[in-house]
């Protein structure tokens, strides 16, 4: 059998791989094996990353409910809402809230006094 020789294969893999680095700096955009090793890392924290935007939002929310707390009732904080929501079982998740607080605070009002 004759021998095949693997050039058409690696030049595509390089190129492939060397088409996901672009724009990166220095060596990594150019060299193959930087450039892989770029985005090994980058994958890692892609994965990461993604988890951590969940745990951003919901800090976000809570702070955007404590301050709409804080616009309508004084005296409430943002752990003795959630906890009376729950006791009423009012089921409307944090971020729902977070929006009624920034864009309609009325609602958000009449919501508090309800559960208060």
């Amino acid at each position: 059998m004759a021998r095949v020789k693997g050039g058409k294969q690696s030049l595509k893999r390089r190129r492939n791989v060397l088409k996901m680095v672009k724009g990166y700096r220095f060596g990594r955009s150019t060299k193959e094996r930087m450039a892989k090793e770029a985005i090994f890392h980058a994958g890692k924290y892609a994965f990461a990353h993604r988890r951590d935007k969940k745990n951003d939002f919901r800090r976000l929310w809570n702070v955007r409910i404590n301050a709409g707390l804080e616009a309508v009732d004084i005296s409430l904080s943002y752990s003795k809402f959630i906890g009376a929501l729950n006791k009423k079982g009012v089921k409307v998740n944090r971020k729902m809230l977070a929006e009624l607080a920034e864009k309609s605070p009325e609602t958000f009002a009449r919501l508090v006094k309800k559960v208060s």
